[in-house]
């Protein structure tokens, strides 16, 4: 008998040999067969090392798309930082009139390291009205006295001509006592007279007596005889020595201040048109017309108008006239500098101050010296909206001309504005504008000198050999 292969695994019942089928067993009753064949770990020939390779250029990718990226905005802040560093003021120093720029140390150290020697052209200064002499130290940013131990004459002509004035242009050194937190500078002990006498000057914590130099460079600030009057009058011989008349083609053009032997402070606004040193002449020491003739006309070699100088607005309004001969001041009296305003000479409204001017007479001569007090006004007040409206920069000052001085109001272009302070006189403006001063609430402009003393004094260092 053949056996049913299939027989044992299907269940049915059987009973005296009549076999019947049950029907089909359910999906889940039936449990799995040949489960030999069967397994649980992955087939051997497949490779894992696929995948960690491809993870690995990935990263490889993505390393390098950040290191792109990074790598342009490093390019981009520096380049930021490259622009506002050049179209900037200097970051790392200070900056010459080129452009160009130094380390702040390179400063008033006694070598000239910008192209026309901006860092050692305001180095040395006089301050206040004892005239001290005061020397910028760049490590730490203060002014030190120096001591007046070793300190002789030839020491006093270097330091004038370190500030600008001429060769032979010296009065006299002085002492004061004088404390100072930040030391001293003293001379060293081989002195040379054409060395920079910055670079003649050392350090000292401490100084003998506490005495310190003064300097006066020239014999400014004073003069012989005074009116005394308020009032627009006739100016006296020697009232007023450092006033000259400023001629064009034989005939009065301006006013100016002689402040040292070559040197004479007037307008820019005078000069705009006529920059020619070969069409200007000076005269000094006249009040009347009979004085032009006993007097020479002095010559000009140079003539300097700010170069920030606008007509409209008026701003920067200021030049220097340089004479080819210097001026005699001991032969005569008559002819004497005014002081130019140290600083720390603070001269401020109300202060009395006096303007000068060439002008006809009451009897119709011309020119005559004309002189009247007047007295500085506050800016704020000279710009309110009923005088000047906020045409006033800081490079100007009012001065309010008195009752009896009306007739001043129409004062020379580039006279001097001049006051009294600790018995000297000192050249406090240039004048401007003034032919609105009979308007009320319109006062007399003056372009302010305190304003522009560095500029004076560099200009004068940069001529000072000629």
């Amino acid at each position: 008998m053949t056996t049913n292969p299939y027989r044992d695994s299907a269940p049915c019942v059987t009973h005296e040999d009549v076999e019947w089928e049950l029907p089909p067993p359910s999906r889940s009753d039936v449990k799995p067969q040949y489960v030999h064949h069967l397994t649980l770990n992955p087939p051997p020939e497949i490779s894992h090392s696929a995948p960690n390779h491809k993870t690995a250029k990935q990263r490889c990718v993505k390393f390098t798309v950040a290191a792109v990226i990074s790598l342009l905005l490093l390019l981009l802040v520096t380049g930021v930082l490259l622009a506002y560093y050049f179209s900037s003021s200097c970051m790392h120093g200070l900056q010459c009139g080129d452009g160009s720029c130094v380390w702040e140390a390179q400063w008033c150290d006694g070598v000239r390291d910008c192209p026309a020697g901006q860092d050692e052209a305001n180095c040395v200064r006089l301050h206040g009205s004892s005239f001290l002499l005061q020397i910028y130290t760049p490590p730490t940013k203060t002014w030190r006295s120096v001591c007046s131990h070793g300190w002789s004459d030839l020491q006093g002509g270097a330091s004038c001509r370190t500030i600008g004035y001429s060769r032979g242009t010296y009065w006299k050194s002085g002492q004061q006592k004088a404390d100072s937190d930040d030391g001293f500078l003293k001379v060293k002990p081989d002195f040379h007279p054409e060395v920079f006498i910055l670079q003649q000057l050392e350090h000292s914590d401490s100084c003998p007596n506490n005495s310190v130099v003064t300097l006066r460079c020239t014999d400014c600030g004073s003069r012989v005889n005074s009116s005394g009057a308020s009032g627009g009058q006739q100016a006296g011989l020697g009232s007023w020595p450092w006033q000259v008349s400023l001629q064009d083609s034989g005939s009065h053009r301006c006013g100016g201040a002689i402040i040292s032997p070559y040197w004479i402070v007037t307008a820019a606004h005078c000069v705009s048109r006529s920059s020619s040193p070969a069409d200007w002449t000076v005269y000094a020491g006249v009040v009347a017309p009979l004085d032009f003739l006993f007097n020479p006309a002095r010559s000009v070699s140079r003539v300097i108008a700010h170069e920030g100088y606008s007509r409209l607005p008026r701003r920067n309004d200021v030049a220097l006239m340089r004479l080819s001969k210097a001026l005699d001041f001991s032969g005569s009296s008559n002819i004497r500098p005014v002081c130019l305003p140290n600083v720390g000479v603070n001269v401020s409204a109300p202060q009395d101050a006096w303007i000068t001017r060439f002008g006809p007479t009451a009897a119709g001569d011309s020119p005559q010296l004309m002189e009247a007090q007047v007295s500085l006004i506050e800016t704020a007040e000279c710009n309110s909206s009923s005088a000047y409206n906020g045409r006033l920069s800081p490079d100007m000052l009012c001065a309010r001309e008195t009752d009896g001085a009306a007739d001043m109001c129409h004062t020379d272009s580039g006279g001097p504005l001049v006051a009294l302070r600790d018995g000297l006189w000192w050249l406090l403006g240039d004048n401007i504008w003034g032919e609105h001063c009979t308007e009320m609430n319109k006062s007399g402009v003056y372009g302010n000198v305190t304003y522009f003393l560095n500029w004076i004094h560099r200009q004068m260092k940069k001529h000072q050999d000629e």
